[in-house]
């Protein structure tokens, strides 16, 4: 097989695509449960309706990311689902704060989010299109770097633009997606179909799930429901959270989230190089350890100040985990299933994510806001669990030096 030549430029440029896919979730999930509060007072209810987009994510992101892994076009096999996805994402998104019913915010979430679902599992899978194995954890730290980037302006920003017009942040975040797409058009090239028959003519096309279920596999999907299933919850319902335990303003509290965001940026990229170098398990071992430790220490906290600081500490801890776990995954395969493999990955993600509001709604509904955070740290826990039984990768594979064309 030839070797992939890495381009740190065409990394950092493909950043943009998570860019915008974070900048849009998280102005999602922090201004739309407020949506929805006005006409839902049930918090287990108001998470159930968060998780409308993993519905999408468990059944459409696993079969596009296997349709994308056999498409050949002359734009690539990638770059199709984005072309589609995003600009049908940047309308629906634009239109939710315009609703004027439950019926209408419900009709534009799922519109986006069916949009959204085209495109999520193309644009993580090019990733590693792009990168060679040894350098895909570093690789993932600039991407999602980007995407923090995202996170920080959706929420910082957001807040601000929330003040002057409600419809202000997803309008930007519209616009953003469509420049980003712009940009990722006539920047990224992926091989058209004859030169991709003649790289990978010693590879067989993906085949069914069922090789891709071994046992390290398993194991691993299991620590990422679980620690999906805690971040998803305390995202969905922070500002709920912030809101009704501590007095916040909606702004005050999305600002908030702002914090976990800019410390997982400072950390993506060293996130991504101490796996590379001490290997993937023991990095996000360590994130898992400090996110139990954060999450147990923020449910006795009632000052907005301390939250923050242990929001900034927090965000280190899951750029460990989460900088680390889509490589690892892959890792794990064979390069020529590596869209089926980012399926699987949103298939353990998606349940997560589907379970976890709801059912910490239906918690907090019955015992307090107090116990979304004792619940996260023993979801991470269980994480942990699941995590000690992968074997150890130990390094990244050695990077092949790039064929000169």
């Amino acid at each position: 097989m030839t070797a992939i030549a890495y381009a740190p430029r065409k990394i950092w440029l493909l950043g943009l695509g998570f860019f915008s896919i974070s900048i849009t979730w998280a102005l999602y999930n922090a201004y739309v449960p407020l949506y929805l509060e006005h006409f839902i007072k049930n918090v287990g209810l108001i998470g159930f309706m968060m998780t409308i987009d993993n519905y999408f994510a468990m059944f459409l992101q696993p079969w596009i990311g296997r349709k994308s892994d056999r498409t050949r076009t002359k734009f690539g096999k990638r770059m199709p689902f984005l072309l589609i996805g995003m600009p049908l994402a940047a309308v629906f998104g634009a239109l939710i704060p315009w609703h004027n019913g439950i019926v209408t915010l419900i009709l534009f979430m799922v519109l986006m989010n069916l949009s959204m679902s085209l495109y999520r599992s193309p644009t993580v899978a090019l990733m590693p299109d792009l990168t060679p194995p040894g350098k895909r954890t570093q690789a993932n730290g600039i991407i999602n770097f980007m995407g923090g980037v995202g996170s920080i302006l959706a929420f910082a920003g957001g807040a601000y633009l929330n003040d002057w017009h409600t419809s202000l942040p997803f309008l930007t975040s519209s616009v953003l997606t469509l420049l980003c797409l712009t940009v990722l058009f006539f920047v990224i090239r992926e091989p058209h179909a004859a030169s991709f028959v003649l790289e990978r003519k010693a590879e067989a096309l993906p085949g069914d799930y069922r090789k891709e279920w071994n046992k390290p596999t398993l194991f691993l999907l299991g620590a990422i429901f679980f620690w999906f299933f805690s971040y998803q919850g305390v995202e969905a319902l922070f500002t709920l959270y912030g809101t009704n335990r501590l007095g916040m303003t909606d702004s005050a509290a999305a600002f908030s989230l702002a914090f976990f965001s800019l410390s997982f940026v400072i950390a993506a990229i060293p996130s991504g190089m101490l796996g590379n170098r001490f290997g993937k398990k023991k990095i996000i071992l360590l994130g898992i350890i400090g996110l139990i430790v954060v999450f147990s220490l923020v449910s006795l906290i009632e000052s907005v100040l301390l939250l923050r600081i242990m929001l900034l500490i927090g965000g280190v801890f899951w750029a460990c985990i989460n900088i680390n776990s889509y490589p690892f995954i892959v890792q794990l395969g064979e390069e020529s299933s590596i869209g089926t493999r980012t399926g699987i990955y949103y298939i353990a993600s998606s349940i997560a994510a589907i379970s976890s509001p709801p059912l910490m709604g239906v918690i907090i509904d019955w015992m307090g806001y107090a116990m979304l955070f004792y619940i996260a740290a023993a979801g991470m826990v269980i994480a942990l669990l699941f995590l000690l039984g992968v074997r150890d990768q130990g390094k990244s594979l050695p990077v092949q030096p790039p064929v000169t064309m």
